[in-house]
């Protein structure tokens, strides 16, 4: 008896081929995995050690092909069987191929991460991941093109036809491409990477993802702004992160009481508790009596702190204004607030008109 020109036992005999091919594949699996560890272990690099881990699903199905490939012609399967099984293991194996190579492509990615390479060109940095992605994209691409090669479908019309229809959707979606190798621009000329607290326009925030199509930041707000690549590589952004040094500049401003013996004691004594600070930069400090304004003595600081933590600087720069408030207060002298005086001038009352005056004041 038999269904499809395939005798039921050996209806019964694939399934029970396929499971016991792929137990022993996975039993192999771990054999081959454990060898290929065995072996570098040895080796000094880090890459290889990478290595092991992702083969696993790759290898087990590797295994399984191979072990088909052993048995089935043990079946007595009829010509036209063969034909169909040896294609369908053939499809099986670009399968396992491009698999192996998908995992390739996360050991490669995160082996640069931690080379030295990465470590002398930390600008190229974000490249990484982004390359990644790509190279994944494209071997998606041919796997789907080896594929229907393998099963009969005439590859090249269809190359033919997806490079007119691929010039069609590049003019449509120009957009997108203009967004897509915005990201390569960005992680090109880095001006921020992912964990940054950049400014963009008119708000600020921290890169969570820069993608293919857009970049996310997240605000002080809790939100979530989505910015198309394309668009973000020529707006105005601004790093926080990227400083290695936060400014102090502010005006202290003394009543118009203080002499020139405590304008001085002040001036010294302000630059004298900025020097002693352990995170000031000392290169440039700026403490110069500014100008005479509206209803103070201004005094310009100016002054760079070592430390890119803005916490910390907020921290110190407390700090350094209640030096500042203990130093004016030992001069004798205090800060100025906002003052207006006005003087109001009294004239003489005007005199009353000639209609209210009376009749014989009016003769004379």
């Amino acid at each position: 008896m038999a269904f499809r020109n395939l005798p039921w036992w050996q209806w019964v005999a694939l399934p029970l081929l396929a499971l016991v091919a792929w137990a022993l594949g996975h039993l192999l699996s771990r054999a081959t995995r454990g060898l290929v560890r065995r072996l570098t272990a040895k080796t000094a690099g880090r890459w290889d050690d990478l290595l092991v881990a992702p083969l696993g699903g790759p290898l087990t199905l590797g295994w399984f092909i191979a072990i088909c490939y052993a048995v089935v012609p043990w079946l007595g399967l009829s010509q036209r069987n063969r034909v169909v099984v040896g294609r369908g293991l053939h499809g099986l194996l670009f399968f396992a191929f491009f698999w192996f190579l998908f995992r390739m492509v996360d050991v490669a990615s995160e082996g640069l991460k931690g080379s030295r390479w990465s470590k002398e060109h930390s600008a190229s940095r974000a490249l990484v991941p982004l390359g990644a992605r790509v190279t994944k994209v494209a071997l998606l691409a041919a796997a789907v093109v080896a594929l229907l090669s393998e099963l009969g479908y005439p590859v090249a019309s269809l190359l033919a036809g997806l490079g007119i229809g691929g010039l069609a959707v590049a003019l449509a979606a120009r957009s997108t491409l203009e967004n897509l190798f915005g990201a390569f621009s960005i992680g090109a000329d880095q001006p921020f990477r992912e964990g940054d607290f950049v400014k963009i326009e008119d708000f600020v925030g921290t890169v969570e993802a820069i993608g293919l199509r857009s970049t996310r930041i997240r605000t002080l707000d809790r939100t979530l702004i989505s910015l198309p690549n394309g668009k973000l590589a020529d707006m105005r952004v601004e790093s926080f992160t990227a400083r290695d040094r936060i400014r102090l500049a502010c005006t202290v401003g003394l009543v118009y009481s203080t002499t020139v013996a405590q304008m001085r004691e002040v001036l010294a004594g302000l630059e004298s508790r900025l020097r002693r600070h352990p995170k000031i930069w000392p290169e440039a400090v700026v403490v110069r009596f500014k100008e005479f304004a509206a209803s103070s003595l201004d005094i310009e600081i100016m002054a760079w702190f070592q430390t890119s933590d803005w916490s910390e600087f907020q921290v110190i720069r407390q700090d350094i204004l209640l030096e500042f408030m203990d130093v004016v207060e030992k001069a004798g002298t205090s800060f100025a607030f906002p003052t207006r005086t006005v003087h109001l001038a009294h004239e003489p009352p005007a005199p009353p008109p000639l209609s209210s005056r009376s009749p014989a004041a009016a003769k004379r």
